[in-house]
């Protein structure tokens, strides 16, 4: 199959000394004060170590982003690690420390689509530490960010997405396998540039088709600790949000949530399900399938399929295809998309991030399009024998759902688990962060528990993200989510806190 390469002649992930430097808009003045301060924020040298390793940990560190606010106390690093050298395939990161990271845990977060970017989406517009303002162009703090709780790192996987990137034109057609062997290949190799985090409490999460993600590389690095004493990857667990589980079931359960939210008719319930169900998967719909998907578009109207109750942008969507892919093209937008999207093709951005260090690989977009429309259909369609698994060997495993989005519904997920046949330890209950009103639902499987997020859509921390950080700290911690209120505060969406979100 002949394809555009995803980037000719791209130089390999180590970045130069050169791009290490946070970029200043002109001005004499500023230009002194940017000086003044590289010189005191340059990061020393690993103690006691000139590794390769820690060496490329030093020049990965992010002194500075353009547009960032004041109080950034934390550290970031961003750059490149190779996971395959004959192909020169490179998988960009955007690592975000904890305040005090050598007392928190270490979490992997990956956004899904197939195709679809955690810088973007995960980091800027959800759970990282910052938000983009509307003019594309400055960063906000986010009140909520997950690094309060974690040192996160944004991974965006696979090569093709985002800032990753392969010298082999073939690497576009790409499926779950590859994918979830070359992030295994990247933890490797990033334990070894920040071995401080070697035996950390580690643990991974993501959302939409990250689904698949998540739960095979998991396993991945559960089946490379057996027999290891102490393992430098110290996996203790993960958790999915409105994630793609099982192609059959989670079809059932779309149709389901269309139906019973009023946006398709009875005739295309239905006709979904007789031709939906059977050779035919989410990401690779038969024709027949295909035919219902675009009468279910139509049937829709102009709603946001992620967020049914919110308005759509009024600057349409940066994702092309929309009417033609409704269930799995990436998450929630309106228009954070386009202010990440802006933002990140900033060159004094990629500068600063390391990223594109070759400059040639083209405009950052927020879903490659032709790494969905090539997945390959070597696929699992089905998450739940790992599931099984993992839950038997003792991992925690958590699930969640934000109940207003209609690519992966609640029903979808509700249904999935229920095939999984655990016995139930706590029933269905209301939980709470303020008295006033319920936050979600929740209920705990023997080995897995189950959280709902009220009004919250495809991307539960966009939309919810006072609960999302809440619901993540009860995650690590291992504590049932909250059935009594333990503050008086009104909960506010982020549009009512800061009109700039």
């Amino acid at each position: 199959m002949s394809m555009q390469p995803i980037n000719q002649g791209k130089q390999m992930h180590m970045a130069s000394s050169s791009g290490h430097r946070s970029p200043r808009r002109a001005a004499a003045t500023a230009l002194l004060l940017a000086t003044a301060g590289l010189l005191l924020l340059a990061p020393p040298l690993a103690h006691g170590s000139s590794s390769p390793e820690q060496q490329q940990q030093n020049a990965d560190r992010i002194l500075g982003l353009p547009g960032q606010p004041n109080g950034v106390a934390f550290d970031m690093y961003g750059g490149y690690v190779t996971v395959d050298e004959q192909a020169g395939r490179a998988l960009y990161y955007w690592f975000q420390e904890a305040d005090q990271p050598e007392a928190a845990p270490l979490l992997l977060w990956l956004n899904g689509g197939p195709g679809c970017s955690s810088i973007g989406g995960g980091a800027l517009e959800e759970l990282g530490a910052f938000r983009v303002h509307t003019d594309g162009q400055t960063l906000l703090l986010n009140e909520y960010a997950w690094n309060k709780a974690a040192n996160v790192l944004f991974l965006e996987s696979p090569a093709g997405v985002g800032f990753s990137y392969s010298n082999t034109s073939s690497d576009l057609v790409v499926g779950d396998d590859r994918t979830a062997q070359d992030a295994y290949i990247f933890l490797v190799k990033w334990f070894e540039r920040f071995p401080q985090y070697k035996y950390r409490d580690f643990y991974i999460a993501g959302e939409s088709y990250a689904g698949h993600y998540v739960p095979q590389l998991s396993q991945l690095v559960y089946k490379n600790n057996i027999g290891v004493e102490k393992p430098d990857i110290n996996f203790k667990g993960f958790m999915v949000g409105n994630g793609v589980t099982d192609d059959r079931i989670d079809t059932i359960g779309m149709f389901e949530y269309w139906w019973h939210h009023g946006l398709i008719s009875d005739e295309t319930l239905d006709s979904g399900l007789k031709v939906c169900l059977d050779n035919s998967t989410l990401t690779k719909p038969s024709p027949e399938c295909q035919k219902v998907m675009d009468k279910v578009a139509e049937e829709q109207g102009n709603i946001d399929v992620y967020s049914i109750y919110t308005p759509p942008c009024d600057k349409g969507t940066p994702y092309a295809h929309r009417r033609r892919r409704t269930l799995m093209l990436p998450p929630y937008d309106p228009c954070t998309s386009f202010y990440s999207t802006n933002y990140l093709n900033i060159p004094e951005v990629q500068r600063a991030m390391h990223a594109n260090v070759s400059g040639n690989k083209g405009p950052w977009i927020m879903c490659n399009l032709a790494i969905y429309d090539n997945w390959t259909t070597d696929t699992i369609i089905s998450m739940l024998p790992i599931y099984k698994e993992l839950i038997a060997a003792g991992l925690k495993v958590w699930v969640f759902s934000g109940d207003t989005d209609t690519a992966v519904p609640l029903s979808s997920t509700r249904r999935s688990l229920a095939a999984l046949g655990l016995p139930v330890k706590t029933s269905w209950y209301p939980w709470y962060i303020v008295p006033t009103e319920v936050a979600g639902w929740s209920m705990e499987y023997e080995g897995l528990t189950f959280v709902t997020v009220r009004g919250a859509g495809h991307e539960v921390p966009l939309h919810r993200p006072e609960q999302a950080l809440v619901l993540f700290q009860h995650f690590l911690q291992g504590e049932p989510m909250p059935a009594e209120a333990k503050n008086g505060s009104v909960i506010l969406l982020p549009s009512e806190k800061a009109a700039s979100y």
